[in-house]
């Protein structure tokens, strides 16, 4: 790590922000607390530093390395952007309790454990798109997990009558539970169109070693739609809520991130994609 200082900063800032975060979230009634924007401040300082890190290693000549922890460590970061901007109009900086650390430890693993896995340069521009879109959607749907956990603390917390400590720092029950099924719906739309595009450049399913990526996110894709139909349908939120978020992140995980550990680190696969 001591070779990439701007990696190092990124992290510090990353970690600084997310302690921000937890003692607005836990001291909420605090004098001299920190202000919101400090934490919104260094998580954006830390998203430019690590962007400018990913692209040294990951934007190459021989394409866009796509390894397992290059490819975490570009999903956290577009994760923390996603909530930085976020959080310039909406209260959803507390999820950078659990996301900022996680991506300050993506950071880390992609520093100490070098891989190469590259989408060709040459590869069609449809297939770029489905690998931008595909990031968009775990990244959308990972944030959502982490606001069902909150928003289920929230509620647990305020039907059994404690409605003190950090949990006064949180909007309103309704508004999280808003910006939840916002932060669903978007994603699986996105995730619809990953894909709809992903089926596009599908050409052998067993030889390109997708089979089990494939039918992960299409299950995955069937609970996110569940779930928005029983939210429809029958109000659907609490408890249930939560079980089907994480249901499908999981499997959404699995789909992606428990092949690629397979294929590159069990069966030591990698070369050129594209």
């Amino acid at each position: 790590m001591s070779s990439h200082p701007t990696a190092i900063v990124a992290i510090l800032c990353y970690l600084t922000a997310g302690v921000v975060v937890a003692v607005r979230l836990f001291r909420p009634g605090a004098e001299r607390q920190p202000p919101r924007m400090l934490a919104i401040g260094l998580g954006l300082v830390g998203v430019v530093l690590h962007g400018i890190y990913l692209y040294q290693h990951v934007f190459t000549e021989s394409g866009i390395n796509l390894g397992f922890f290059d490819a975490a460590s570009m999903i956290s970061w577009t994760i923390v952007l996603l909530l930085m901007l976020s959080s310039l109009s909406k209260p959803v900086e507390n999820l950078g309790i659990a996301l900022l650390p996680l991506a300050a430890l993506a950071i880390v693993f992609q520093a100490r454990f070098p891989a190469a896995h590259f989408l060709s340069p040459h590869a069609p521009w449809g297939l770029r798109i489905h690998v931008l879109i595909s990031l968009l959607a775990y990244s959308l749907l990972t944030m959502a997990s982490v606001q069902a956990i909150l928003l289920a603390i929230q509620d647990h917390h305020l039907r059994h009558r404690h409605p003190g400590g950090f949990i006064r720092s949180l909007p309103p029950l309704q508004t999280m539970e808003a910006l939840l099924f916002e932060m669903i719906g978007v994603g699986f739309v996105l995730l619809t169109l990953a894909l709809i595009t992903g089926f596009m450049f599908l050409q052998d399913m067993f030889a390109q070693h997708l089979v089990h990526k494939t039918i992960l996110s299409i299950a995955a894709w069937l609970v996110f739609g569940g779930l928005l139909w029983g939210r429809f349908r029958f109000g659907w939120r609490g408890q249930k809520a939560l079980i089907w978020t994480l249901a499908g992140f999981v499997v959404l995980m699995l789909a992606y991130f428990g092949s690629k550990f397979v294929i590159e680190l069990v069966l030591k696969g990698g070369g050129t994609v594209g």
